[in-house]
């Protein structure tokens, strides 16, 4: 008899994940038709978990946004894509939220279903654009089958989550 894995009680007040990836360049189609490009800036996976609501998006679009990934005139990351001119490339990507406890195939019981998570990510992508307008804010297809292409540049990788009754430090 296999053992028990516990609840996933570290996980319950964990909630939207974004993966920012700094990029020279990215575009992503759909069906082999381009639907979005950018050129220095960053690309942004968003995970939508169950239960998220605004809060969440308000609070990491404000926090990528300002995050100093980006290099200033000496070379020390110390600069927002905001400040750099950048733009930022937006991707639903609902497998931040695999859960590999058991077995070799990932869960996807974290992950909100698309009536309750697309909503968030439209939220997400227009906050993005009230700060950077639209041109610097492109964006991948909700749910659809995606073509991502980017050069990294660094490479520079990081997580953003917001927990619930936290405030990032």
């Amino acid at each position: 008899m296999a053992a028990k894995i516990p609840s996933p009680t570290g996980l319950q007040n964990k909630h939207m994940k974004i993966w920012i990836q700094r990029v020279r360049e990215a575009w992503v189609n759909v069906h082999g038709c381009e639907v979005g490009r950018i050129g220095p800036g960053m690309v942004m996976f968003i995970g939508v978990r169950v239960g998220d609501t605004l809060e969440e998006v308000d609070a990491l679009a404000q926090k990528a946004l300002a995050l100093r990934i980006f290099d200033d005139a000496q070379g020390r990351m110390n600069c927002s894509v905001e400040e750099t001119g950048g733009s930022v490339l937006v991707i639903s990507q609902f497998t931040l939220y695999a859960d590999t406890r058991r077995g070799n195939r990932p869960g996807w019981a974290l992950a909100a279903k698309g009536p309750e998570a697309e909503p968030l990510y439209e939220a997400m992508i227009a906050r993005l654009r009230e700060t950077l307008g639209e041109t610097r804010v492109q964006c991948g297809r909700f749910g659809a089958e995606m073509d991502i292409h980017m050069t990294h540049d660094g490479p520079v990788s990081v997580e953003l989550r917001k927990e619930r009754d936290d405030c990032f430090p």
